[in-house]
């Protein structure tokens, strides 16, 4: 395993993060656990979690795989070798189920997020506490065009970088990122962090994928030149990129079937853009998955690639995808397929 630096953190993580979002739904609590037994014996020391986890997002699902890591906390013992993330859910509705439906990023909620999620994980700390959506309208999960709607500005940045510095005081939280952030955000977190003296984000995570290189356009600058380390989620495309979805293909099982939610790969040029990349994979004899996970790797601004799986054998090929190096021919040949059909899933 290969450890890369954590923003100005100080933490080292394994440049193969851990996610989590299938225990609870895809996956039962024992499979969870011996996830994170091969997960650890192979040294990934990184993992990425959310309160608002089993996915897809439901009231029966919501907290489950916290539940599930803080079970195997209690049965394994082993939290100081873990450097374990999760995150507070954003504002914005659609989860009436949290917090009486009234989540913000507000201090009041913030507090009771950490306790319920440190309740759940079985643990006294967190070592990085993001929050999982900004609280205004931004382009994500699959938009392109930006509303300019500041009337709708949910809690001011301030306000809650504010809230996340006293739950750092309390040693409830570690250090604080972000998630599904845009250029703009990230910089604004900083300024407030300098000017009012709170705590400096250490990282974002965004999804970054050979269908989705959004990351690049504006915030690659910010994350290099701030130290703002990427936790790319989603390497695979939501397992799109391994050819299972193509010509509308939904296998039983999976997370297309599962999800009542509309995926952001299932787009127009994404079969297109697909097929391009498992030809590359093919031609030069490496596995589609191991070569999407190996090209977020080969990028200076990731500090970790978030990797998850439903079964072990799947999981076990895509930690290997560590020691798989990208020759110069077969990255041109990225970028040329990335420069014929740019981000068809954004």
């Amino acid at each position: 395993m290969q450890y890369r630096s954590l923003g100005r953190s100080g933490l080292s993580v394994s440049a193969i993060g851990l996610g989590t979002m299938t225990w609870g739904a895809q996956n039962s609590e024992a499979e969870g656990h011996a996830q994170m037994d091969a997960a650890l014996e192979r040294g990934v020391t990184f993992w990425d979690t959310a309160e608002m986890y089993a996915i897809p997002p439901t009231a029966s699902s919501y907290g489950k795989t916290e539940a599930i890591i803080g079970s195997w906390f209690q049965s394994r013992g082993q939290r100081d070798k873990v450097i374990l993330a999760t995150k507070v859910i954003g504002g914005g509705g659609g989860f009436a189920w949290v917090r009486d439906g009234k989540s913000r990023p507000d201090r009041a909620n913030l507090f009771a997020a950490v306790e319920a999620s440190l309740s759940r994980l079985k643990t006294d700390y967190i070592d990085l506490y993001q929050l999982h959506w900004p609280d205004r309208a931004t382009a994500r999960f699959g938009a392109r065009l930006y509303s300019h709607t500041p009337e709708k500005d949910g809690v001011p940045i301030e306000e809650t970088l504010a809230a996340f510095a006293d739950l750092v005081t309390a040693g409830k939280i570690r250090h604080v990122g972000l998630s599904n952030e845009t250029p703009w955000g990230v910089m604004r977190f900083l300024r407030a962090a300098e000017t009012v003296g709170l705590p400096r984000v250490v990282s974002i995570q965004n999804a970054y994928n050979l269908l989705n290189r959004t990351f690049e356009q504006g915030l690659s600058e910010v994350s290099l030149r701030e130290e703002v380390g990427l936790l790319a989620y989603s390497p695979l495309g939501a397992a799109t990129l391994t050819g299972k979805y193509l010509n509308g293909a939904v296998p039983p099982g999976s997370r297309r079937a599962l999800d009542h939610r509309a995926s952001r790969y299932a787009t127009a040029n994404a079969d297109a853009a697909t097929l391009a990349y498992l030809d590359i994979a093919q031609r030069h004899g490496l596995s589609p998955s191991q070569m999407a996970i190996a090209f977020t790797l080969h990028q200076p601004f990731v500090a970790s690639s978030l990797i998850g799986a439903t079964t072990m054998e799947t999981l076990i090929s895509n930690i290997e995808a560590i020691d798989v190096t990208l020759s110069d021919e077969v990255l041109a040949e990225i970028d040329a397929v990335h420069n014929r059909l740019p981000d068809p899933c954004p």
